[in-house]
């Protein structure tokens, strides 16, 4: 049985997150139209809200996704395993790793020899994923990366020279527009070396009510999520975001398959942040929060050959709602 190898990576000090983070809202709040970026919605309560928005009815990737792992697990695994040499399973944006927990179950019952690099920018995840991963998974090698992406990317790269296999589940992909899309996966080219490998989850193009419901469910539950983003300015950057004041507006537009998010102000009013900068809103202007991109199949072949890989194999859910694909760097 393997060892068991827990560590964190030590934490960005406190102060510089918080002037990053700071510096970020500012920076979108000035911008013309006004914006905020979506990787600061997962503090511990934004986890928390995700959790809930994964399980509610309306919400459909997660459940797609977790058909195809939960299902398809031993086809998934002896595609990233490939030869059976030793390699790095590293995840972007790890969550809860409830989904990568079917392959890393599997490849440890198939005796892999890997070790499991999960990144993700909420150090709570990154926390929650040291303790109980060991426990559920004895023999597990993981070794959690707190930060941005690609910043962890390269320090997972120079940890060993092992092939590495990267997960980018979740269609965390469809979180930006579609150039910048191929162009993160053009910068995810340059941090791999040839033959490594992804295995990246797209949502793919449907049915424009089932997509629409799916970011504007019954319960609310998304509409928490993006105004507890302001919550969060409030909270620690003094700010003094009237919540009441703000509603959420989901778009989907089925030809280009760009759905996004936005929170419109409700009235004219003014916003303090940390007794330094006012920000002013006219009634129903709107702050844009988030894009979630759906592809079609060839869009993602194109995204692949385009930035340096080779699509090789993919797995749909039963109702080809979603997809996960293997590439291969070239």
């Amino acid at each position: 049985m393997a060892t068991i190898l827990v560590q964190t990576e030590l934490n960005e000090p406190a102060c510089l997150k918080t002037d990053q983070f700071y510096n970020d809202v500012i920076a979108g709040l000035r911008a013309e139209p006004k914006r905020l970026n979506s990787k600061y919605f997962y503090d511990a309560n934004g986890d928390k809200l995700f959790q809930e928005l994964m399980a509610c009815s309306e919400y459909y990737p997660t459940k797609c996704e977790l058909e195809i792992f939960s299902e398809k697990t031993a086809e998934v695994c002896k595609a990233i395993m490939a030869d059976g040499d030793d390699f790095d399973l590293i995840e972007l944006g790890a969550g809860d790793a409830m989904k990568s927990t079917y392959l890393l179950k599997y490849l440890l019952e198939q005796k892999a020899d890997f070790t499991y690099l999960p990144i993700d920018i909420s150090d709570n995840v990154i926390s929650y994923l040291n303790v109980t991963l060991p426990v559920t998974l004895p023999g597990l090698n993981i070794k959690g990366l707190n930060g941005d992406y690609f910043d962890m990317l390269k320090q997972a790269a120079s940890l060993s020279g092992k092939r590495k296999v990267v997960l980018f589940l979740g269609s965390n992909i469809g979180n930006m527009p579609m150039d910048k899309a191929v162009d993160f996966c053009g910068e995810l080219r340059s941090n791999l070396s040839q033959g490594d490998m992804v295995l990246i989850g797209m949502d793919l193009k449907k049915n424009p009510k089932t997509v629409l419901a799916a970011y504007n469910d019954k319960g609310g539950i998304t509409k928490r999520f993006n105004l507890n983003l302001l919550e969060r300015i409030n909270r620690e950057l003094n700010a003094d975001f009237n919540i009441a004041k703000f509603d959420h507006y989901p778009t989907y537009d089925p030809e280009t398959g760009a759905c996004k998010s936005y929170l419109i102000s409700v009235e004219d009013q003014e916003v303090s942040i940390n007794g330094k900068e006012k920000v002013l809103f006219l009634k129903d202007e709107y702050i844009y929060m988030e894009i979630s991109q759906k592809f079609s199949v060839l869009q993602t072949e194109e995204m692949a050959t385009n930035s340096g890989f080779k699509p090789i194999d993919n797995f749909f859910d039963t109702k080809k709602w979603f997809v996960d694909s293997v590439w291969i760097a070239e």
